[in-house]
């Protein structure tokens, strides 16, 4: 995954589960601008998949990276239109 990139917003999810981190997610790439790139913060490890998947399906957003930090999973995602 591309490594090179600026985080313009970090999300705190910690302590929410399925769905809420991919619910919040959406809502905060809805704020930013294209080419702008969210980092996303969580505790629920199934966030990894479920964000993974919404990325994949989604228009407009590109998953640039993910890293499972033990009891924090991490997202970074960029807006592309």
């Amino acid at each position: 995954m591309n490594t090179e990139y600026d985080i313009t917003e970090t999300l705190d999810v910690k302590g929410l589960s399925c769905p809420m981190p991919v619910v919040e997610t959406k809502q905060a790439i809805d704020t930013l601008d294209a080419d702008e790139v969210l980092e996303v913060v969580a505790t629920d490890r199934g966030s990894m998949s479920d964000i993974a998947g919404w990325a994949d399906t989604t228009a407009g957003v590109e998953l640039l990276d993910q890293s499972d930090e033990g009891d924090v999973f991490r997202h970074v995602v960029r807006k592309t239109a």
